[in-house]
């Protein structure tokens, strides 16, 4: 049976170290970090996400700014709150919600971040920074991919891992950091031709390509680690909905570790993004 790596666990105890950063800088009197987080819009599913966020950061003792724009908010006005936000010495740290609405270019928002408080880690800086190997804020899901990782394998040198996805907010930045650990690195995606025989070879899988239980279990040599990114919620024949990741979880027995979905990757993407709050106001 494949070891299930507890993302709520491994979660829980880095807020708790965030938390004890956070007390210390109060004692020291230098004050709570704090967090402005925009939502623009009342997409449901960020408004969920904002609330998570806002919650945690209560628990933690992070000071939550929250902005909350209307749909119809010009481009223009956004970029003026984030200049507003950048001057702010009681703002550490600023995230701003996606999906924007059309008629906001979230590169150009997300560039006008300042990069010392891109908690996100999204801005080019960072993202220079990530895969030069010369700090910076690192991108909260790839961060807790890599923290779950951690406390299976001791020694990374020479592994084979397989990233399947290659996006900017978690395949890229998560192929830099196994490149960190000297892993032998392959970044794939749907669209790669022969992909289960590339992914057989992996010591590592990072699935994280949005496709519901696309990687199936003989695709997973015995004794890899699987980081299963992907969360989907399908119907099933009955009318009633399950969530589900991007791997074939009941097929996974012969895997030395993988990550449930719910309950892996999910929880650590939160607990990252107030570690990284912390990160940007202790620099």
């Amino acid at each position: 049976m494949a070891t299930l790596i507890d993302g709520k666990a491994i979660a829980r105890a880095l807020s708790q170290t965030t938390a004890q950063a956070v007390a210390g800088m109060v004692a020291q009197g230098r004050g709570a970090p704090g967090l402005a987080v925009v939502l623009v819009g009342n997409d449901p599913a960020s408004e969920v996400y904002v609330g998570r966020k806002i919650s945690q950061c209560a628990k933690v003792g992070i000071h939550s700014i929250e902005h909350r724009l209307p749909a119809d908010t010009a481009q223009a006005d956004l970029l003026a709150l984030i200049a507003a936000l950048n001057a702010d010495p009681g703002v550490h740290g600023i995230l701003v919600q996606l999906p924007l609405p059309a008629q906001i270019d979230a590169g150009k928002v997300l560039d006008a971040i300042d990069p010392a408080k891109d908690v996100d880690g999204f801005h080019p800086v960072n993202v220079g920074r990530l895969s030069t190997g010369t700090g910076g804020l690192v991108p909260c899901t790839p961060l807790g991919c890599m923290m779950l990782l951690d406390t299976v394998i001791d020694n990374y040198r020479g592994l084979d891992a397989v990233v399947i996805g290659k996006s900017n907010i978690v395949g890229k930045p998560v192929a830099m950091l196994l490149l960190e650990r000297e892993c032998t690195v392959t970044v794939t995606h749907i669209a790669t031709q022969g992909l289960p025989d590339i992914v057989r070879k992996a010591d590592i899988v990072v699935a994280a390509a949005g496709a519901p239980e696309l990687v199936k279990g003989d695709w997973i040599k015995p004794g890899a680690v699987v980081i299963d990114v992907g969360i989907t919620r399908v119907t099933q024949p009955d009318g009633t909905t399950r969530l589900v990741g991007d791997c074939a979880a009941a097929e996974m027995d012969h895997a030395r570790a993988v990550t449930p979905v719910p309950g892996g990757v999910g929880p650590m993407t939160i607990a990252c993004l107030l570690a990284n709050t912390v990160q940007a106001a202790q620099a």
